[in-house]
């Protein structure tokens, strides 16, 4: 913090020993070509920007997450990307020759990186579940230790 600077802590108070800087120095209250000319200044005496006014508690004015307002959030967010997805599988039709164990055929390229994409979603999927289920068992069986 330079010279002649306060904190919102300070309550407007210089820090001990720090002098008022010159207007004609840079940082100086006339200086208005600094790297910081733009940004609003902060006096401790007004509300901060978008505070309630006097309006209400402030507490009840603080919207609340629902578990709806979430899942709609998320609905609208897997829409965006099925959008996209179909867009991508739309704009890459060329053929694709694919081999997978022996098997052989042509996909059109869009469809074949999407079946790779899900069945890699599937494997994590899989293997997360695994995960899930090894802690709920040992986290059972800590717990009936427990109550013996």
């Amino acid at each position: 913090m330079s010279a002649g600077q306060t904190t919102p802590e300070s309550n407007g108070r210089q820090e001990p020993g720090a002098e008022t800087p010159s207007p004609d120095l840079p940082g100086g209250p006339t200086n208005t070509g600094g790297p910081y000319s733009n940004a609003p200044s902060y006096s401790p005496d007004t509300p901060a920007a978008g505070a309630a006014t006097g309006t209400g508690t402030g507490v009840a004015d603080r919207r609340q997450v629902t578990r709806t307002g979430v899942i709609w959030v998320a609905v609208v967010a897997a829409l965006v990307l099925l959008i996209l997805l179909i867009i991508f599988i739309l704009q890459n039709q060329e053929q694709a020759l694919v081999k997978f164990l022996g098997l052989e055929g042509s996909v059109p390229l869009g469809m074949a990186l999407f079946i790779a994409s899900v069945t890699g979603g599937v494997l994590v999927a899989a293997a997360g579940g695994a995960r899930i289920l090894q802690l709920r068992a040992s986290a059972h069986r800590s717990r009936t230790r427990q109550r013996r």
